[in-house]
């Protein structure tokens, strides 16, 4: 399959402006950690993800299809693995890795046109019992109700945006997508704003043991 990929154009190896609503669920939901954890980052950017799990003592790698980001990943954390691979079912065959006790994938999957082969490739990197944990926008009644009552879906989902958001997510939706996967015992918990208008959701399922 050619895989086509726009830039993201990544400068620097900072937080982007969603980690501190995001990053401290992610890290709950992962707990709970210990040192050797094998965590893997399904779209890493610039690896700040990855670094928050390796100053916590796992051994991390992270993919991302982002050539600019995976040279500041490897820069930046040069204690972590950094490749650039798709996100797809040949995760480990490529990497020529065992499968991980974690996977994350931090806001994604909205810009995936085959969000199934995200979901079938983070849970073919799972070991069995292991965890995965994903983020992505948050879409629901109000909130889009709110969005077209202000006008505001030209900005909100802007098509100009090359390599943007292309798929809005609800509850209900991601929930399918990853039961369809294979994850068992889905967990949601919104963070950012106020309930019905939350700016990101955080799943976290797991692989049968």
């Amino acid at each position: 399959m050619t895989v086509r990929y726009k830039e993201y154009g990544f400068q620097d190896a900072a937080a982007s402006h969603m980690h501190r609503h995001f990053l401290p669920q992610v890290l709950k939901f992962a707990e709970p950690l210990k040192p050797g954890t094998r965590v893997l980052d399904v779209g890493c950017g610039n690896g700040f993800t990855c670094g928050e799990f390796l100053r916590r003592g796992c051994v991390v790698v992270g993919i991302d299809l982002s050539e600019q980001g995976i040279a500041l990943a490897r820069q930046n954390y040069p204690e972590g693995r950094f490749e650039v691979i798709a996100a797809d079912q040949g995760i480990l065959s490529n990497l020529v890795e065992e499968p991980f006790d974690i996977v994350v994938s931090t806001e994604v999957v909205e810009h995936l046109y085959a969000p199934r082969e995200w979901a079938r490739g983070c849970f073919a990197a799972l070991k069995s019992g292991g965890i995965f944990i994903c983020t992505t926008p948050y879409h629901g009644y109000l909130k889009n109700l709110m969005i077209s009552l202000a006008g505001g879906w030209d900005n909100h989902a802007n098509p100009l945006w090359d390599g943007g958001h292309i798929k809005l997510w609800s509850r209900r939706t991601l929930a399918r997508l990853l039961d369809e996967a294979g994850f068992l015992n889905l967990k949601m918990t919104g963070v950012g704003r106020f309930p019905g208008f939350r700016m990101t959701m955080v799943f976290r399922g797991e692989r049968a043991k």
